[in-house]
């Protein structure tokens, strides 16, 4: 008999780091009779322990549009009527450690990791920036 409880390989996925100890993992999965399905996984790291508590929900494709109607719903009403004046693109941007822009990807992805696109520099922007003259004592001294 088969294990129940298999896992199937993702065929796509998607992750979402949301702070610095919560993770979604949107993965699109195959059922036994060749159909997709979509399993969406919260991850939170353990505040006082190792390890992570996680919390899957499987969405299947007959409950695509009415879950992404209500989802779509839910989070308009929040946005309008609750938070108008709160800025929901202020951590919309994922950032790596030096500070440039991108797109992140877990193993088992399709797709490259793709860079935001720099601004075009002028030529004054291309030269470097001039040093500032050297502090003599006599400056320092009032």
């Amino acid at each position: 008999m088969e294990n129940e409880n298999r896992k199937t390989p993702a065929v796509y996925s998607k992750t979402i780091r949301a702070g610095r100890r919560r993770t979604y993992f949107l993965d699109v999965r195959t059922t036994r009779g060749n159909d997709y399905f979509v399993t969406i996984t919260e991850s939170k790291k353990r505040f006082h322990e190792d390890g992570y508590d996680r919390h899957k929900v499987f969405l299947y494709k007959e409950d695509f549009n009415k879950f992404l109607d209500a989802l779509n719903e839910v989070v308009n009403h929040v946005k309008t009527d609750l938070l108008p004046e709160y800025d929901f693109d202020e951590f919309s941007k994922n950032f790596d450690e030096g500070g440039d822009h991108f797109d992140e990807h877990r193993e088992g992805d399709r797709s490259a990791p793709t860079p935001e696109p720099k601004p075009e520099m002028n030529d004054a922007e291309k030269k470097p920036a001039e040093a500032p003259p050297p502090i003599d004592d006599d400056d320092l001294k009032m």
